[in-house]
């Protein structure tokens, strides 16, 4: 049977990763690590809760984030505000396969993904759903590397408003759906980092 750290009575700090010793009786919180002072404990305190919370704010969010404006592009006077979606579709249309693909993925896809990844892991630990730790880990990490192109979307428009600025002959402006997509990203990246995965090995020595 493997002995888990924790069970060693043995707490690494989340800051700057010092390994320290704690009471296992107890499971005493109050400790701080000798080397950056930060508070060290066996688990993260309320990860679960943390973790629903940032999940469920930024679920709601997906909503105005796909649904209002995100971006307004005036020529010559004239322009119409698009989503997301339809901001893809004219890239499709506009012969931009390539563009369209890559917008697609990272302000659609890659958010839903995220936040049914983060669902699952939570729900494997609080309904100890029958699934494999190694696999649950593979996704844990996944969602983390993704993380880093979520603001895509965001770097591309924050480029364009900069550049594209010609008086009444092309005028580029944000939508207010850019803000809640930014909201999206910040709560899910929020919610992935409060989760512990150390909760999802316990289960096996609960």
């Amino acid at each position: 049977m493997t002995i888990t750290a924790q069970q060693r009575g043995i707490a690494r700090c989340t800051e700057c990763g010092k390994l320290s010793r704690l009471s296992t009786a107890s499971n005493d919180q109050s400790q701080h690590c000798t080397r950056c002072s930060a508070p060290i404990s066996f688990r993260r305190p309320h990860s679960l809760q943390r973790s629903w919370a940032y999940t469920l704010a930024a679920t709601f969010l997906m909503i105005p984030a796909n649904i209002l404006p995100i971006l307004t592009v005036i020529s010559f006077g004239k322009g119409e505000p698009d989503t997301i979606m339809s901001g893809v579709v004219k890239l499709w249309v506009a012969d931009l396969q390539a563009i369209a693909a890559i917008v697609f993925i990272a302000s659609i896809v890659v958010p839903v993904i995220k936040l049914m990844i983060i669902i699952i892991l939570i729900l494997v630990v609080q309904l100890r759903l029958p699934l494999s730790k190694q696999q649950c880990t593979v996704l844990y990490r996944f969602i983390h590397f993704i993380g880093r192109w979520s603001m895509l979307d965001l770097f591309m428009i924050s480029i364009l408003v900069t550049l594209v600025h010609l008086g009444n002959i092309a005028t580029v402006a944000s939508g207010p759906a850019a803000t809640a997509f930014a909201a999206v990203v910040v709560f899910t990246l929020l919610a992935a980092n409060s989760f512990d995965p150390r909760l999802l090995w316990d289960l096996d020595h609960d």
